[in-house]
């Protein structure tokens, strides 16, 4: 559980591993690389970095958000969509947060 990084049954809101973890990391990259190289959507080498570290941290924040909100008495609209919703919101944030700050864009 990203929480309190203890072991949980798999598909648990909010569980992580390292499989998982690797495969979001892999998968940031590999879809920045192709708006880099084929698409030309991000401009530089240093983008990537930037969109990639962007899509973990909503990854991230997609499992806190599951183990603390979904689920819980109050939050039943909290859906897996809803989760997703705020996972591509706060990927972006970051990303547009990063631009802006880091790269000067």
């Amino acid at each position: 559980l990203i929480t309190s990084l203890k072991p949980v049954p798999r598909g648990t809101e909010g569980a992580i591993s390292l499989e998982g973890t690797v495969a979001s990391v892999i998968g940031g990259f590999l879809l920045s690389i192709y708006a880099y190289g084929v698409v030309g959507l991000v401009p530089t080498l240093e983008g990537v970095g930037v969109a990639t570290f962007a899509a973990f941290g909503g990854t991230m924040i997609e499992s806190l958000i599951g183990a603390t909100l979904q689920e819980k008495e109050g939050f039943e609209w909290m859906s897996n969509e809803v989760v997703n919703f705020f996972n591509t919101l706060i990927g972006a944030a970051i990303a547009i947060g990063l631009g802006v700050f880091v790269l000067g864009m």
